[in-house]
């Protein structure tokens, strides 16, 4: 299993990382978690063009999560070949259908515009979009996920997802504080991916809506210690508020070490782990 974080970044634009998305690969199954902004930029920097992806997870409906959700849906639309029949398999909170279905008819000229031109093009894109609930279990291809309840109210519902290829587990957390049931999700699993934030940095910003973020999202010390319960061999962070400077990760993981013994990764974009190494 391999854990590539694709986009680092946050709502606050940097022009070193993209927004939150990141990818879990294994045995032939791709899985897209959050589709941020540049996603798809960023996805064939990893080495994968949309089609081959197997499926789309969204932890939660906030804008900078899925506001290049559309350029995954168009991409892997006018990229599939001709004759493929497999639809883009999207899963995610309550909310998921309605924005899916919004952001088809956002496309609708885009899509009568190619499906007119492209004689091999005849059918508007192919989705499977489903919605979860904690406790859910499915499978995809080769992956089985589970879905768990995190904490990032007010905006709700907000899920994380367990995925597991038989050999390893990875918990992709989304936002959100520590809560009893990401505790449980996580119990046993090798590695968990979780969005942090500089708690001490934010602090110095005289903002308040910038002050609002500190009540749900994660700290780094949080994650830490968060992993360091749960027993997780690799924590990996992501989602960085506000983010550090090229090659400034170091101060990070320093923070998160005093909670944290485990291994653990911080880095910018496209930095990849792989679980069987």
């Amino acid at each position: 299993m391999k854990i590539t974080l694709l986009g680092t970044g946050s709502p606050i634009p940097d022009p070193n990382r993209a927004g939150p998305s990141s990818l879990v690969s294994s045995d032939g199954s791709v899985l897209l978690i959050d589709a941020g902004r540049g996603v798809v930029t960023r996805l064939v920097g990893a080495g994968y063009f949309p089609p081959m992806l197997t499926g789309v997870l969204l932890t939660h409906l906030h804008s900078d999560h899925i506001c290049d959700l559309n350029d995954i849906i168009t991409s892997y639309w006018i990229m599939s070949a001709p004759d493929a029949d497999t639809p883009l398999s999207i899963w995610g909170p309550p909310g998921t259908i309605k924005l899916v279905q919004h952001i088809l008819e956002m496309l609708e000229a885009d899509i009568h515009y190619r499906i007119t031109h492209h004689d091999d093009l005849n059918a508007a894109p192919r989705l499977n979009v489903v919605e979860v609930a904690p406790g859910d279990v499915f499978t995809v291809g080769t992956l089985s996920v589970k879905v768990g309840e995190t904490d990032h109210r007010p905006v709700h519902p907000s899920v994380a997802f367990r995925i597991s290829d038989g050999v390893h587990d990875v918990v992709m957390a989304g936002d959100g504080v520590p809560c009893d049931s990401l505790d449980e999700l996580l119990v046993g699993a090798d590695a968990y991916v979780q969005t942090v934030l500089r708690e001490d940095i934010v602090k110095m910003v005289p903002l308040a809506r910038l002050q609002d973020i500190l009540d749900y999202h994660s700290t780094v010390e949080q994650a830490a210690q968060t992993a360091q319960r749960a027993g997780i061999k690799h924590l990996i962070l992501t989602h960085y508020v506000p983010a550090p400077p090229p090659g400034g990760e170091a101060e990070w993981a320093a923070v998160a070490k005093e909670h944290f013994s485990g291994n653990l990764v911080v880095g910018p974009d496209l930095t990849s782990i792989d679980l069987n190494a």
